[in-house]
């Protein structure tokens, strides 16, 4: 069970970083670095915070950020080996549930994505169905590499802020 906001206000930073190191995927430091800005005054201010460490962070922190997310229905995926969100997020929007044809094309854009940005496709995946998904896939692909860097951290705060709410509805 997650704990609610007045304990995350009172925790110490240890527990604090434990409690929401996963909210941004494989990157306590984000939690750590949000920790002195306590107490939050609502889950909106904690997502804010934490949103601005991001943003404040390094491009190379940033960079590392964006690679710490699993390719969407990739091998990670099918094999299950990608942190407990991120599992039950791609699950929601079907990628779990695909088939061979559409694991193939999911397969064909992930690797032209990552040759051309050097990292995995983002997109909060809870609020898009597959094919949405494919869609954005294909849209984005001819972006710039700082238009892409700045569209996924958009994607990364969106999946923090529906992780939030998640860990809410948890308490």
């Amino acid at each position: 069970m997650a704990p609610s906001l007045e304990t995350l206000n009172q925790l110490g930073r240890d527990e604090f970083r434990r409690a929401l190191g996963g909210v941004f995927e494989q990157s306590p430091w984000v939690a750590d670095r949000a920790f002195a800005r306590r107490p939050f005054a609502s889950l909106e201010a904690l997502h804010e915070a934490m949103a601005q460490v991001v943003g404040r962070a390094s491009r190379e922190e940033q960079l590392a950020l964006i690679r710490a997310h699993p390719d969407l229905a990739g091998t990670a995926a099918r094999a299950r080996a990608m942190s407990a969100a991120s599992v039950a997020e791609q699950s929601s929007a079907g990628l779990d549930r695909l088939t061979e044809e559409e694991y193939e094309r999911f397969e064909r854009l992930n690797g032209a994505y990552r040759e051309k940005f050097g990292f995995p496709f983002i997109i909060a995946v809870r609020r898009h169905e597959k094919h949405a998904i494919l869609a954005a896939f294909e849209a984005r692909l001819p972006n710039s590499l700082d238009e892409e860097v700045e569209a996924a951290l958009a994607q990364i705060a969106e999946i923090a802020r529906l992780r939030l709410g998640v860990l809410s509805m948890e308490r």
